[in-house]
């Protein structure tokens, strides 16, 4: 297939997309001022990707960077008490700044933050999800960050690279794009070798592929190419396609929609063996450990095996101590395994609903949960 093929049908066939954002891109470096212009260009591209029925979700950095002026901490390295103060005050004038050039097409702005155990923690990751496409099925664009005001040098992503590729992970993303200061990746670092050639499309992350990282441009930003390279395998594991595009440029995500000869944009493109949904699936049938089983009945049983989720009333007995967002065996009557899911339920409270109706759960429990047991897709059958 052409490189230009490749490139347009991804980003035009994108149904939930991640744009990631860099500290480079969103501050400027002279004056540590946000790029408004810059940033408005993104905001139009994003309107005109919602209106062709994309879910868009941005994931920002420069928090740090818009705040350590208003600080008075310019000039010198920070320590990392100093980086959490200057996240605090740049986190308001970030999200400040996203609310008023989305405004301009009536889009609503949430802010999300996340640090790294939000993600590898199951039930964190579970609600963090749960919020995130909640948002987007009320029509907002979550804008996240790393939750720079209480992450520990320890568990910082570091980079917000691998923060848009665990995201990705975590909400079944099908496209992820990191706005870069480079157009994708080379066999050599451009900057320093004028005989670098281009990568279009990277379907494995060979040592060969990783060896072609080079180090970080000096400024804002704390990933370049070798934390791209890492978000890429999260992303291919996850069956998210992922680029790496420039997003110096005006209104970067429609030069992605455009063939190169046409004015559109070059990017490396890595493309995955498996679609999102095929690949969380995966990982639910052979990377977990079950900790309970849920036993259901014959209808129950009909229901999953049409599509369905696993809803309260279907179930006959809850086996085993888990939480929520712990795996699960499903079984039908006759003791024969159906499949494996992740409970939305503890092993308390599904057995206190287990045959009851979801509209019985407040009643129940005094609080609503989700109408799903184990939704279809956390459910694998088989």
């Amino acid at each position: 297939m052409a490189e230009t093929g490749v490139r347009a049908q991804d980003l035009g066939s994108a149904r939930r997309l991640i744009i990631k954002i860099g500290s480079a891109l969103m501050v400027d470096a002279g004056t540590h001022k946000i790029r408004t212009n810059w940033l408005d260009t993104v905001a139009d591209d994003v309107a005109t990707l919602r209106a062709r029925g994309v879910e868009v979700v941005i994931v920002t950095s420069g928090a740090v960077a818009c705040g350590r002026e208003h600080l008075g901490l310019v000039g010198r390295p920070l320590r990392l008490e100093e980086k959490q103060a200057a996240a605090a005050t740049g986190q308001i004038r970030l999200a400040h700044a996203y609310q008023e050039t989305l405004a301009r097409h009536g889009i609503t702005v949430a802010q999300v933050l996340l640090t790294l155990d939000d993600t590898e923690d199951r039930r964190r990751h579970l609600n963090g999800r749960a919020t995130i496409e909640t948002l987007l099925k009320l029509g907002a664009v979550p804008v996240i960050n790393e939750n720079d005001t209480v992450a520990t040098a320890e568990i910082r992503f570091g980079d917000n690279d691998r923060l848009a590729a665990r995201v990705a992970q975590m909400i079944s993303a099908d496209t992820l794009i990191l706005l870069s200061d480079i157009d994708g990746l080379y066999t050599a670092d451009p900057r320093k070798d004028p005989a670098a050639k281009h990568i279009p499309i990277v379907q494995e992350i060979t040592p060969e592929i990783v060896g072609m990282a080079g180090e970080p441009p000096p400024g804002y930003s704390s990933g370049g190419m070798v934390t791209k390279i890492v978000a890429g395998r999260i992303a291919l594991a996850a069956g998210c396609r992922m680029a790496i595009a420039m997003g110096k440029r005006p209104n970067p995500l429609s030069a992605l929609l455009k063939p190169v000869e046409q004015g559109g944009a070059l990017a490396t493109w890595f493309v995955p063996g498996a679609e999102p949904r095929t690949a969380r699936k995966r990982w639910i049938a052979g990377s977990l450990k079950p900790l309970g089983t849920l036993v259901l009945d014959d209808g129950a049983v009909k229901a999953l095996l049409k599509g369905g989720s696993l809803l309260p009333a279907g179930v006959r007995s809850v086996d085993g101590e888990f939480e929520r967002g712990d795996l699960v065996l499903i079984q039908g009557p006759d003791g024969r395994t159906v499949g494996r899911g992740l409970s939305a339920y503890g092993s308390v409270d599904a057995r206190a609903i287990a045959g009851r109706r979801s509209a019985d759960i407040e009643d129940v429990l005094g609080y609503r949960g989700r109408d799903e047991m184990v939704h279809r897709d956390d459910l694998v059958l088989g």
